[in-house]
């Protein structure tokens, strides 16, 4: 089952998600990042952010959430204030 690793941001401004999309288009994951598919929303009158990353198992799930909370703060789009896990219950594509 396909889990979701989802994580609120606030104080992210629409200069500094533009600035996390050049970064994530142009580079690389972090080594040992497990295939994942991300979706990044963002809010630019509220500056808060919300990502949600999806792997494929729990293993995958465990080794991101490994990676991604060892980041600098200075790696993230904001403040973050929350992370949570939730099943993948539906996923569609058009």
């Amino acid at each position: 089952m396909a889990l979701a690793r989802v994580v609120t941001f606030e104080g992210v401004s629409k200069e500094r998600m533009e600035e996390m999309d050049r970064q994530m288009q142009s580079g690389e994951p972090p080594e040992g990042f497990p295939s994942s598919e991300l979706i990044a929303l963002h809010d630019p009158e509220t500056e808060k952010s919300l990502v949600v990353i999806i792997f494929d198992n729990e293993d995958d799930y465990h080794a991101g959430d490994e990676i991604l909370s060892a980041m600098p703060a200075g790696d993230t789009p904001g403040q973050r204030t929350s992370v949570t896990k939730y099943n993948v219950a539906t996923r569609m594509s058009n």
